[in-house]
């Protein structure tokens, strides 16, 4: 099946990055990292000069530091990179018969049957030189007989290069290559491959099937056929999405419950507000906690089909009661709605008033218009500062200098009181 087979996978080089040095030209060639600065901030990506250092996404960035103490960090604009992400689909769905959108920042498109009438690594090409002409961004792709080696073959050639395999030097392509090139490994299971001896594709893909289930599981097996560039998973066109969530991990570790059901409060009501952007609706809410000593708990609700903020708010505080149960520090906490399908709140007759389901959509605009923070709970905003009569020290726009008036005057608790909010990583 595989060798009729042709599979494009286009990865963009360090999106978030890319994007950013778009923006800024003053960044081109300077270690640049996307995420948390503080001690407790995670790197979300990085640019191909920090990587020379180390560097990679998911690393702490106490450690990104330290590896390259001249790194320049950003806190980085999940907005903007989903719209550029939103542009680049775009191009792409006009051009080829059918795709599939992995992440943000990478596609699957299936040329199959149709190298008879193109010259399937002549028409990737121009199409990834139509992306780099619009988008101003770099991109890669590989070309191969399926999924596993055409992303295999990306990686390979990174940055801004291109590369074909053909499906009869699959195997002399793979083989050679280190264990954890094949898309699936973690570091967990590359050590126990390492310390079987297993550091090679070619080795992986010697062992007996029976061995590597009886080492890995269902998991193994799946990863000798990866190894033996055998893989028959399709290119699958829409993929409908489960659930939204959001996390935080604090600056330092506390225990105000008023803060913590403040923060729960600001990230209920920025989920809320996407999910009636997307029109849809949530039948599940888990609420997560992660104390000082790292452990971590969650707790979730069945609850009827809804997108309004009260009653999801007052759910999520229910569920932080019930899971915060030791006196300790909390380091994270975190919401997640799932169980997501497509429609619009249904004005209840006991629970949800026709004023109240018009005061969300009159937010919802003002919010699309002025930005996510420009209308938020009261709850969520810090107190005023006071003097030390202890008298409110009245907002001057005169005393502040051009990049303070530039900022938002919302100051929630979010924002003050957390070091990042996980979100997706690019390549």
């Amino acid at each position: 099946m595989d060798k009729d087979r042709h599979i494009i996978h286009m990865d963009q080089d360090a999106f978030f990055v890319s994007v950013e040095v778009k923006k800024n030209s003053k960044l081109i060639g300077k270690p640049v990292i996307i995420g948390g600065s503080s001690d407790r901030g995670v790197v979300a990506s990085c640019s191909y000069e920090a990587r020379k250092f180390g560097i990679h996404s998911a690393m702490p960035a106490r450690t990104a530091k330290m590896l390259c103490p001249d790194a320049i960090f950003l806190k980085g604009n999940m907005d903007e990179y989903s719209k550029a992400s939103q542009e680049i689909t775009e191009i792409i769905s006009q051009r080829v018969p059918l795709f599939e959108k992995a992440s943000i920042d990478e596609h699957y498109i299936d040329m199959t049957g149709m190298d008879r009438f193109f010259g399937c690594m002549k028409f990737a090409s121009e199409l990834r030189q139509t992306v780099i002409k619009e988008m101003g961004l770099p991109i890669s792709f590989g070309l191969s007989a399926n999924k596993t080696v055409a992303k295999v073959c990306t990686n390979e050639c990174k940055p801004n290069g291109e590369l074909e395999i053909p499906f009869p030097e699959v195997r002399s392509f793979l083989n050679p290559l280190p264990v954890n090139k094949i898309p699936g490994i973690g570091n967990a299971t590359y050590r126990k491959l390492s310390e079987m001896g297993v550091r090679k594709i070619e080795t992986l893909a010697e062992i007996p099937q029976e061995l590597m289930f009886k080492i890995l599981g269902d998991h193994g097996l799946n990863l000798w056929q990866k190894a033996n560039g055998i893989d028959i998973s399709p290119v699958i066109p829409y993929r409908e999405r489960k659930s939204i969530g959001t996390q935080t991990t604090f600056e330092s570790d506390s225990m105000d419950i008023n803060k913590m059901k403040a923060i729960l409060t600001g990230m209920v009501t920025n989920l809320t507000f996407d999910l009636r952007s997307q029109q849809k609706l949530t039948a599940c809410i888990t609420v997560t906690i992660r104390y000082s000593n790292f452990e971590t708990v969650t707790q979730q609700a069945r609850i009827p089909y809804t997108a309004l903020d009260s009653f999801l708010i007052g759910k999520a505080h229910d569920l932080f009661k019930k899971l915060y149960s030791k006196r300790m520090l909390l380091r994270l906490i975190g919401v997640k709605l799932s169980h997501l399908v497509s429609g619009f709140e249904q004005i209840g007759l006991y629970h949800t008033s026709e004023e109240e389901y018009d005061l969300y959509q009159a937010m919802d605009k003002v919010r699309q218009h002025y930005g996510v923070e420009s209308v938020v709970k009261a709850c969520i905003v810090a107190p005023p500062a006071k003097d030390e009569k202890n008298k409110t020290i009245k907002y001057n726009p005169r005393k502040k200098s051009e990049e303070e008036r530039k900022k938002s005057r919302i100051r929630t608790f979010i924002n003050s009181g957390a070091s990042s909010v996980n979100k997706p990583t690019d390549s």
